[in-house]
């Protein structure tokens, strides 16, 4: 089909015959009712309800698996709060919400709160400390209380280390008039315990843990959902409770489940049914799994990719580490890359199988000793498809996509 056919069929399907809207089923999407988080919600409210009366808070960490709702209650909450302090004569505050998997520097999250205060900071060229400086200047000056959101805060302190959260939920020592204070979400249970002891008594100082949803809470979150997505009469029987009890498989994650139902509806749009099936579901299972180990493939370290592509060019499995290792060696120096040694290709194995890309079992060959036979959990031309768009092996993976 030419792409001016496909287009003219897109503009002939704008009406959709699926969705009513599938924006509702995006995970940034922050519902005006959130299902089985009441508790979590009265929680958080209590807590910053002295923003209402112009205090200080207390800081906050929230945390929990992924998809149990920690992003949405914390949005929901900030909002309801800033709107009700909104009607209040005089009364107000700021807040900002950054998330730290995309804003994974000290700079970049410094210049987002320097955004929110209306400093204008330069993409580069200062240092992280006169910026702190002009944010605490700036608070100074505003003389309101400054909420500072830090999602997936995790992310920043692996990369950055502490310091920032160390200064961030000390700063009030600097301040007579505005004040700060930092709610931290992570999907990371155990991230409290690798701070340094100072930023997590001054961090931890309200905790709130988010529990994994079970199947029946699932299925209620998606059908309200549902009705907002999907016109009438087309989720047909079963798809709400077969998406529920994968997600709930899966750590009762909400944001999984809500991808599942929205890809079925769209391979089902695609397909030009009048509805969306079980069977739209289990497509939308392979799609989502497929595109994950993609992602997880393409932000890999580069000598992991080549490990990779060498089972992937050997049918998916080699028989021991040490037939893994010289055909590894002999794709560095056809890319021209200096091989690790074999000690660290061991490792990384062990990564991989952690990761669930391969599967790494353990072989007794008797008086030969031990060794491991490695195979892909994924098709070879999964993983090709993920090493295509590393330009160092496009040359490589072209040679061997269409075998």
């Amino acid at each position: 089909m030419k792409l001016d056919d496909i287009i003219l069929n897109i503009l002939a399907k704008r009406s959709s015959a699926i969705f009513a809207n599938r924006e509702v089923l995006r995970p940034d999407y922050v519902p005006d009712s959130l299902p089985h988080r009441e508790e979590q919600i009265k929680e958080l409210t209590n807590i910053l309800a002295p923003l209402l009366n112009e205090e200080r808070p207390s800081n906050v960490f929230i945390y929990g698996l992924t998809g149990t709702g920690k992003t949405a209650v914390t949005k929901y909450v900030i909002r309801k709060v800033n709107e009700y302090a909104g009607k209040l004569k005089g009364v107000s505050f700021l807040y900002t919400y950054i998330n730290c998997r995309h804003e994974d520097t000290t700079y970049r999250v410094l210049r987002n709160i320097a955004g929110s205060l209306k400093i204008k900071i330069p993409f580069t060229g200062l240092s992280t400390a006169e910026v702190f400086s002009r944010v605490v200047k700036a608070v100074e000056i505003i003389g309101k209380v400054v909420v500072v959101i830090l999602d997936e805060v995790d992310f920043l302190v692996k990369k950055q280390g502490d310091d920032l959260l160390y200064r961030l939920t000390r700063v009030n020592d600097e301040l007579s008039r505005g004040k700060v204070t930092v709610i931290g979400i992570t999907n990371d249970v155990k991230f409290m315990e690798r701070l340094d002891p100072r930023v997590k008594s001054s961090l931890g100082e309200v905790e709130i843990v988010f529990p994994p949803y079970d199947a029946i809470q699932l299925s209620d979150i998606l059908r309200e959902r549902a009705k907002l997505a999907f016109k009438d009469g087309v989720i047909k029987d079963g798809v709400i409770e077969y998406c529920a009890s994968i997600a709930a498989r899966e750590h009762g994650d909400a944001r999984r489940a809500l991808d599942l139902l929205r890809v079925a509806g769209e391979i089902a749009e695609r397909e030009g049914a009048d509805g969306v099936t079980v069977e739209h579901v289990k497509k939308a299972r392979e799609e989502l799994e497929r595109d994950m180990v993609v992602d997880v493939i393409r932000t890999m370290p580069y000598h992991g990719k080549l490990i990779l592509f060498t089972l992937a060019v050997n049918e998916g499995r080699v028989e021991s580490t040490g037939e893994l290792y010289v055909k590894y060696r002999e794709l560095c120096r056809k890319v021209g890359l200096e091989p690790v040694t074999q000690r660290r290709v061991s490792d990384l194995i062990s990564e991989l199988d952690m990761l669930g890309i391969i599967n790494a079992r353990i072989i007794n060959r008797g008086r030969y000793g031990k060794t491991r036979q490695a195979a892909l959990t994924v098709s070879p031309q999964t993983v090709l498809k993920a090493l295509s768009g590393d330009l160092r092996l496009e040359e490589f993976v072209k040679k061997y996509w269409n075998r």
